[in-house]
């Protein structure tokens, strides 16, 4: 794979348990050293933040030479904002 895009486990969003434990879903689904090493070379990891150190990924792997978390985040912030800034001016011209 050229591309690993982890997502936050939100559990303050779940009404039930899709995993028994926190742990489980590490085993089963979190990203951590051993299995980046054992992919593509030229992989990209993801995550759009906040991150959940040690559960959907480790802090090795988040802090890798192979990670852009940082600039994800940060261009996050910047699509949202003129996303807003777009929608604000569409409103202000329906309003005039």
């Amino acid at each position: 794979c050229d591309v690993a895009n982890m997502l936050r486990v939100q559990n303050e969003r779940m009404d039930i348990s899709y995993f028994p434990t926190t742990r489980e879903y590490t085993q089963q689904f979190g990203l951590n050293k051993a299995i980046l090493d054992s992919l593509n070379k030229e992989i990209v990891v993801m995550h759009p933040g906040p991150i959940n150190r040690g559960v959907e990924i480790t802090s090795d792997v988040a802090d890798s030479k192979q990670s852009i978390i940082l600039e994800q985040v940060q261009n996050g912030v910047a699509i949202r904002m003129a996303v807003i800034y777009l929608l604000a001016s569409k409103i202000k011209h329906h309003e005039d």
